[in-house]
């Protein structure tokens, strides 16, 4: 303890000089403090969307999801009723869950022959209570502001959806969605159309399995409506109705200009006509990421007591983006954490390499006092040390309310992937964790920056540093 006093009451010697590598430490642990919030919120935002899109693992028909996506029918889950019920009632997952539900991934044509213009779309089938209780997850209780993504699945009406905003945009539904970001022009050939008999423009309709005319369902009117085209598991086309409710941005132009998501039911009787209706996938959305191991691995063995054709797919798998996005901040805020390291090392070395040469007088004293080579050592080890973690500590202090400041500026950004304007916020709950590391951090570099100097004042001559002027 005496040492450690006198350490500190030796830093205190040359004020300014300390005050400098103390400030430049702070800084150092402020920005770092700030970037690794800053990763921290990415991180839960893109995990936040990504769960309420796909949840936290999906079971497949084994092969589905390599090959699937090209045959979707061939690789349906047959009984999945009784599987998701089997996985509801189970009593290490019941706990666990948040939602357990059916969905169908198909492609196929969806047309606007009011408007002359049709698409090829990417569809994806949801129950829509289970797709509504999905978008609400907020584990980490970011409270995003709502957008147009958050408006409601329609559950009574199972041939209403939504559409993508580039995919209305293409399909002249701008101005019946009320649409602003369009552009204002509508979709096809409008001379051509205006010279065809209405009864010619629905190409579609000849091969509807099912559907009713748009006028003859009450309160169609209302909403735009498209034909989907698909081919069923025997391979004959089919067609359906399909009412748009909204126009959703998806953030990627290949993927707005494609998506539709549609009623599970619309969905199977578009795949499967009047087969046997199966899911292509059973999705599992957990009450918090951190239970994926434990629900994976008795996901896993249940389909093994079961004899189930069955594979299981969690988070990481089912989004590629997601996991390459955290790897490739992780290792930016790596990069930026090495940086400060060095900053601080040489700034360390610096101070106390002027310390030692300012009391080569006072070492060849305390040596000749019979203070041994590692009480030398020490001494400025202990200095080093102190001027880590109090410029650590400053640091976070000026950090923690610069990222007050940030939260309560009403900053605005654009991340990739997403389609609206978030604020810009830094995570400043929860981080305990990355305080601790960046204080434990700095204070160890310059601990181990005073080493340097230290090691060459213990090894200095008593004769030599009695002698030096």
């Amino acid at each position: 303890m005496q040492t450690l006093i006198i350490a500190a009451r030796n830093i205190s010697r040359n004020f300014r000089r300390s005050l400098m590598t103390i400030s430049a430490i702070a800084v150092g642990t402020m920005s770092l403090l700030l970037f690794g919030e800053f990763v921290s919120q990415i991180f839960v935002a893109l995990e936040t969307q990504n769960v309420t899109r796909s949840g936290h693992i999906a079971l497949f028909r084994n092969g589905y999801y390599h090959f699937g996506a090209g045959n979707p029918a061939a690789y349906g889950i047959r009984e999945y009723q009784s599987i998701i019920q089997l996985i509801r009632d189970d009593a290490v997952l019941k706990p666990l869950i948040n939602v357990v539900t059916p969905t169908i991934n198909l492609f196929g044509i969806a047309g606007n022959f009011d408007a002359e213009a049709s698409k090829t779309f990417v569809g994806l089938g949801v129950i829509p209570a289970d797709y509504n209780r999905m978008r609400r997850w907020d584990q980490h209780d970011l409270k995003l502001p709502s957008t147009a993504s958050d408006k409601p699945f329609n559950e009574q009406d199972e041939t209403h959806g939504f559409i993508g905003a580039g995919l209305a945009n293409i399909l002249g539904l701008c101005e019946p969605l009320k649409l602003g970001n369009c552009s204002g022009k509508q979709g096809g050939d409008q001379e051509a159309l205006q010279s065809k008999p209405a009864q010619g423009r629905r190409d579609f309709s000849g091969l509807e399995e099912q559907a009713q005319p748009a006028d003859a369902v009450p309160g169609k009117e209302s909403t735009p409506r498209l034909d989907l085209l698909a081919a069923t598991a025997n391979g004959a086309p089919n067609v359906v109705n399909f009412h748009v409710d909204s126009a959703i941005m998806q953030g990627v132009k290949e993927y707005d200009d494609a998506f539709v998501i549609m009623n599970f039911n619309l969905a199977q009787q578009l795949l499967f006509g009047r087969g046997e209706k199966k899911a292509g996938s059973i999705v599992v959305q957990l009450h918090r990421t951190e239970d994926i191991p434990v629900a994976r691995a008795r996901l896993e063995k249940l389909v093994k007591e079961k004899g189930l054709d069955l594979e299981t797919w969690e988070l990481m798998e089912l989004q590629p983006f997601y996991k390459q996005a955290v790897g490739m901040f992780k290792a930016i805020f790596s990069f930026i954490s090495v940086v400060m390291a060095i900053i601080v090392l040489f700034t360390v070395v610096n101070t106390m390499s002027m310390s030692v040469l300012e009391r080569t007088h006072e070492i060849g004293t305390l040596r000749a006092m019979g203070v041994k080579r590692n009480g030398i050592a020490l001494q400025f080890l202990l200095e080093g040390m102190i001027l880590g973690l109090v410029g650590a500590t400053v640091g976070i202090m000026i950090g923690t309310i610069a990222g007050y400041v940030v939260n309560h500026a009403g900053l605005l950004w654009h991340p990739p992937g997403q389609a609206y304007p978030t604020p810009l916020v830094v995570l400043t709950t929860g981080t305990g964790q990355l305080l601790l590391g960046i204080w434990t951090g700095l204070g160890v570099m310059a601990t181990v920056a005073a080493w340097i100097p230290a090691r060459r004042a213990a090894k200095m001559k008593i004769v030599d540093a009695l002698g030096h002027v």
